[in-house]
């Protein structure tokens, strides 16, 4: 598998203004900056919004893929089942794939422990009702936006070059919090994480290239 080499920083300088959106992408990504430099907000918080973003994320799509993947395994017997028993099986099989494919998040929980321990973050989550309305919002795009994007009709590989362009930017944006977080850098964390998320959403075929190799080619099984 060859990895794509991104183009120069100079390059990507010239292309910003041409992207769509991407000076509200820029705005939207640099608001916990103002936040915690200049309005006080927690570290922690921030961190946790990072995290729990992603997480929704993941959970969302996994979801959204849930009742194909139950009605093209199990057939026709899917189908004779009653609803009650349709959504325990689908709950059970979204419980273990959350588990399983949202991984990469519950391993950034080790560095980012000193965040997820800090009183201050709890006692926010706990006294703070405003901010479950901002996370609940925010799960409740993220699902939303999962449900419109067609994994239950579309087909097989187009499905599989969706769901994992949607995946691997979501597991990059993980990893990313695991290597800054890991290394020491949880001061700088926020500012890096706001260029990697500007990175993502404005060119995410070249932040898959350069990991994944081809990001036109994602849905193909390439066996060495």
């Amino acid at each position: 598998m060859g990895f794509v080499r991104p183009p120069s920083a100079g390059q990507h300088l010239r292309e910003l203004g041409t992207r769509p959106g991407a000076w509200m992408v820029l705005v939207r990504n640099a608001i916990p900056l103002v936040g915690i430099y200049l309005l006080g907000w927690s570290t922690a918080l921030t961190v946790f919004s990072y995290w729990f973003d992603g997480l929704s994320a993941v959970t969302a799509i996994i979801a959204a893929m849930v009742p194909r993947a139950l009605r093209e395994s199990d057939g026709a017997k899917y189908a004779q089942r009653s609803m009650a028993s349709k959504i325990a099986i689908g709950v059970f099989v979204w419980a273990f794939l959350v588990a399983l494919l949202g991984l990469p998040y519950w391993i950034v929980l080790i560095p980012l422990a000193p965040h997820a321990k800090d009183p201050a973050l709890w006692q926010a989550l706990a006294h703070t009702p405003l901010l479950w309305v901002g996370f609940g919002s925010m799960v409740a795009m993220h699902y939303w936006s999962a449900f419109q994007r067609g994994y239950d009709t579309l087909p097989d590989t187009a499905l599989k070059q969706r769901v994992r362009t949607d995946m691997y930017l979501l597991i990059l944006r993980a990893i990313a919090m695991f290597m800054v977080a890991s290394h020491g850098l949880a001061v700088v964390m926020v500012p890096i994480m706001a260029l990697v998320l500007c990175y993502l959403e404005l060119w995410p075929e070249r932040a898959l290239g350069m990991v994944f190799g081809d990001p036109s080619k994602l849905h193909e099984d390439r066996r060495r």
